[in-house]
């Protein structure tokens, strides 16, 4: 199970990337640099809560994960 910090920092690391990519086409798209920042810092913001809120809900569930052996030798 992950703990909660460690989601936060996959999240992120994970929309720092994805700022960048954000940032970039809004830029292309309006050719205003003070709007497009703008669209990739609220984007970001909005995907990290997003991101957390699925790591989460998938930590609960129990799809796919494996059960630890009930002893270790």
């Amino acid at each position: 199970m992950e703990s909660h910090i460690r989601s936060i920092a996959k999240a992120i690391t994970w929309r720092t990337g994805g700022t960048v990519v954000t940032f970039i086409v809004a830029w292309s798209f309006t050719g205003n640099l003070r709007l497009a920042t703008g669209i990739g810092l609220i984007d970001t913001v909005i995907k990290v809560g997003a991101f957390y809120a699925h790591e989460r809900l998938w930590n609960r569930l129990q799809f796919g994960k494996q059960k630890a052996p009930e002893y270790q030798i």
